[in-house]
């Protein structure tokens, strides 16, 4: 089908400067009032408008968040870095220490902004294509492509939604009714930018499965070929729908939904041999989504603001390598890290208490067994995240990143059928995909539902080590955050935060309170003071 008309608006941010951006922080708007209806033959517009969708997912430098400023990744390392799996050290270099010490959760803080007008930047992305194809197309045209695209801006909508929710608000069970976000469609007007309460957690997730059903209807309906893995299809939105309704306790759906984001993209776990290496820095089978990186992408031309500066152990331009010390380094938690049996080879994504792991010496040769000393690791640092071409010490930080892999629905899929039928049911799962891909002698030993859902749970937090899942795992399942008898420095080191507790979701911030009416202060979060450290 060829596309006969779009429609281009003038942008908000064509017309204010970077400072005024503030004024409308919820990705700055196009109103109706603002718009500027050119009709041309001009698909190249709508498909800059899907590039967008995937463009805006990591830029540099965009909302003053200083060397973090490198979007979804950079949340993703925020997030993990306020719980209790990833340990570094409070420095200047490691510009994630306030996650690191709870200090982002005020409402002033830049950290918490910078969360926000990533995902409704985002939003606004996905806004724009809704309403220009919404315009041009009525609904008895939306078909082929066009249904494909609107599917696209849907899912992309329903991912910031899910995310944000999940960072503003305590989980989906036992707070339906509690205060959400303020939603912003692609019909907004300037009153409803500026007077825009909350609504319920509840109203958000009806929201966010309303737009994956319509998405999967038109993808499923008008399936188009991807250009690459970080244009969402119909998988993608299954296993988004899968997040949703894990999180909303609708367990039997979530299954299904994980077994449909495996069957319609094809992804497969990685092999034990391909992850016997430094991995997870391109896309590969196993990636249902991920962000695609190239060199002349603006994060990568900026050296070190980019996500392997901060977290790849063997990048040669980085924050992690460059600093001639270990202080920016991300390593796991030494308690979780003995959870692992000696023979499961993701032992390997971490050196040991020598320095030594046999992913380097497999990947590096003789090289191997030295560059824990050399690149002047600590214990437990992380060399999960290969370098760039898996060229040891490439100072090109060009890597992809992974938004959803295969082996997050095998881990949905074990869990949820444990709830929903029978924990034998998750064994067989759990275990299969285990033996086959990462421990050919694992044995599950849980004896009930409870113990089981914590073993899913500490395979999600081994697995997924670093990819942003950690946080949002804590609180969908209402655990403490436990640092005592790890290997955090003792400026980092807390009385156990119990579950719930106010510190470990973020406040609605200032460039959002100060602007929209409708959140007056008395409806924001409780106010959390940071915990203090025990030594």
């Amino acid at each position: 089908m060829i596309i006969k008309k779009y429609i281009t608006f003038v942008s908000l941010a064509a017309l204010f400067t970077a400072c005024d951006m503030d004024q409308f922080p919820e990705g700055d708007l196009i109103l109706e009032d603002q718009k500027n209806e050119v009709v041309a033959d001009s698909p190249e517009k709508i498909i800059a408008d899907i590039n967008a969708l995937k463009s805006n997912m990591t830029q540099a430098k965009v909302f003053d968040n200083g060397h973090a400023d490198f979007g979804v990744p950079s949340i993703s390392l925020t997030a993990d870095c306020s719980g209790q799996d990833m340990v570094s050290e409070i420095h200047g270099y490691n510009w994630f220490q306030p996650s690191l010490r709870f200090k982002d959760r005020l409402s002033t803080s830049g950290i918490n902004a910078f969360i926000w007008k990533t995902h409704y930047t985002h939003i606004k992305s996905a806004n724009d294509l809704l309403k220009t194809l919404y315009a041009g197309y009525p609904e008895d045209k939306r078909v082929d492509e066009i249904a494909n695209y609107i599917g696209q801006a849907l899912t992309n909508r329903a991912y910031d939604y899910l995310e944000l929710i999940q960072y503003y608000q305590f989980t989906y069970l036992g707070h339906e009714d509690a205060l959400g976000l303020p939603v912003i469609l692609e019909n907004a007007t300037t009153e409803q930018a500026t007077n825009n309460p909350r609504v319920s957690v509840k109203e958000i997730y009806a929201l966010i499965m309303k737009d994956l059903n319509q998405a999967i209807s038109y993808m499923e309906k008008y399936p188009i070929k991807r250009t690459d893995n970080a244009q969402v299809t119909a998988a993608v939105a299954y296993g988004l729908r899968a997040r949703a309704n894990m999180l909303m306790g609708k367990y039997a759906d979530a299954v299904s939904d994980a077994e449909q984001a495996l069957k319609l993209s094809g992804a497969r776990p990685y092999t034990i041999n391909e992850v016997s290496v430094p991995s997870f820095n391109q896309v590969a089978d196993s990636w249902i989504w991920g962000i695609v990186i190239t060199p002349e992408d603006g994060v990568v031309k900026t050296g070190i603001i980019n996500w392997p500066s901060h977290l790849c152990s063997l990048t040669g331009n980085g924050y992690t390598t460059g600093t001639g010390s270990n202080v920016a380094y991300k390593r796991i938690n030494s308690t979780l890290y003995a959870k692992m049996n000696p023979s499961d080879i993701r032992r390997g994504w971490w050196v040991d208490e020598n320095l030594q792991s046999p992913a380097l010496n497999k990947a590096y040769g003789d090289e191997g067994p030295k560059i824990g000393k050399s690149m002047n690791y600590l214990p437990y640092t992380n060399v999960k995240f290969g370098p760039e071409n898996n060229e040891l010490s490439n100072a090109i930080n060009a890597q992809d990143w992974p938004l959803m892999r295969a082996e997050e629905m095998y881990l949905i899929k074990a869990e949820g059928l444990a709830r929903s039928k029978s924990v034998a049911e998750g064994k067989a799962v759990l275990e299969g995909f285990l033996k086959e891909c990462r421990d050919p002698q694992y044995s599950c030993k849980a004896n009930s539902l409870e113990e089981f859902i914590d073993e899913v749970w500490i395979q999600r937090r081994i697995e997924l080590w670093g990819e942003g899942f950690s946080l949002q795992d804590v609180l969908r399942l209402k655990k403490p955050i436990i640092r005592k008898g790890a290997n955090f420095s003792p400026n980092t080191t807390y009385e156990d935060i119990k579950p719930e507790s106010a510190i470990m979701i973020f406040n609605i911030p200032e460039c959002e309170t100060s602007v929209n009416k409708g959140i007056p202060l008395d409806q924001i979060n409780e106010v959390a003071t940071p915990p203090t450290p025990i030594n």
